[in-house]
């Protein structure tokens, strides 16, 4: 158990990161997810644009590593383009 103040104050601030990564790395998820479970190129492109722009969010915050984010954002452009464009209707 924490004795210093400062270290009580750590744990707090330790918490309050804890789930607010969680909340991020959750939200990471679900918009990659969304992108996978695309069945053509028009209804994923607005989904890759808002997911590569959070990676690039959670890389600056620390949430993930730069690498993790560059192998996500390969792996989707990739999963993207092998998609067949949208039926002309």
């Amino acid at each position: 158990m924490a004795n210093h103040q400062s270290a009580i104050k750590r744990n707090r601030q330790a918490k309050r990161r804890t789930l607010r990564n969680r909340e991020y790395r959750s939200e990471m998820r679900t918009t990659i997810k969304k992108i996978l479970a695309a069945t053509d190129r028009q209804t994923a492109a607005k989904d890759l644009h808002a997911t590569v722009s959070l990676l690039d969010k959670l890389v600056t915050h620390g949430v993930i590593h730069r690498n993790k984010a560059a192998n996500q954002k390969s792996r989707l452009a990739k999963f993207y383009n092998g998609l067949p464009a949208a039926a002309a209707a």
